[in-house]
């Protein structure tokens, strides 16, 4: 689901030039935080941070990192078929994680699950911490629609 853009074109902007549509999903998760799951702009698709959570925003696998990648992935394929697109059309990811070495292999096996070898760009970064201290992972990305 997308919705209506956000906001008049900003100052010079092109006539015709594509607005942003703010992607939603019921329920939207990330509504309460007052970020938007995901923006398309013409055939572009950004996400934010896709996280280890139900459609409640509750945690999903505490300390089981698959789960949690899993989970993640899910959401992230969901905002981006509401956007119009899907995980075949990723061109690039982010993937957050709280101990690289503990986690890669992890994700190396959940995320061929999911895409097919070398298709897109990826960086796999450590971080300190996330939003939520439960959480092991967080995958955004950037998509096309066509």
């Amino acid at each position: 689901m997308t919705d209506a853009p956000d906001a008049p074109d900003a100052p010079g902007t092109p006539a015709g030039a594509p607005r942003p549509v703010r992607v939603t999903a019921d329920p939207d998760w990330y509504a309460p935080a007052g970020i938007a799951l995901g923006i398309r702009v013409g055939n572009l698709v950004l996400t934010s941070g896709q996280a280890p959570i139900d459609e409640h925003g509750a945690t999903v696998g505490a300390d089981d990192f698959e789960a949690q990648a899993r989970q993640a992935l899910a959401n992230l394929a969901l905002v981006l078929k509401n956007a119009g697109s899907g995980l075949d059309r990723v061109v690039k990811a982010t993937v957050f994680v709280t101990d690289i070495a503990r986690h890669q292999e992890a994700f190396a096996r959940v995320r061929a699950e999911h895409f097919v070898p070398h298709t897109f760009a990826e960086s796999f970064v450590e971080v300190s911490s996330l939003a939520d201290p439960e959480w092991l992972i967080e995958i955004e990305a950037i998509a096309v629609t066509a």
